[in-house]
């Protein structure tokens, strides 16, 4: 079974201070298109299925080959918190790639596991 690797993208893009807030839709592309690549991510190893969580301005963003792009239709911790208990439920391994504490302890209470907005590569 692959591992569902969830992707917080506001708070992965915040985390660089490049101008994002110029463009959030554009900084939430770059981010999807970066983790499409090969060598997109270093969170999980193995077969993995990658789902980038976006909300406000970066909801309209599509999902591109090797990347699922999931428009929270409310809170994005939310829709991340439910990917990751729906994970648990079905027994399937789950990473969640934040920083937000808050979002860390909701999700851990499912089984998944976290790492950091370093372990996905930015452009």
């Amino acid at each position: 079974m692959d591992t569902l690797l969830v992707v917080d993208a506001a708070n992965v893009v915040g985390s660089v201070p490049d101008g994002w807030w110029r463009d959030r839709r554009a900084a939430a592309e770059r981010l999807r298109d970066a983790l499409a690549a090969p060598d997109g991510q270093s969170a999980v190893s193995g077969p993995v299925a990658i789902v980038m969580v976006v909300e406000g301005a970066a909801r309209p963003l599509a999902s591109v080959p090797g990347v699922l792009v999931e428009a929270a239709p409310g809170s994005g911790d939310d829709t991340i918190a439910e990917l990751a208990a729906r994970a648990g439920r079905e027994g399937r391994p789950c990473v969640v790639v934040t920083a937000d504490r808050g979002l860390r302890e909701r999700v851990t209470a499912h089984g998944a596991r976290c790492a950091g907005p370093r372990s996905v590569r930015r452009r």
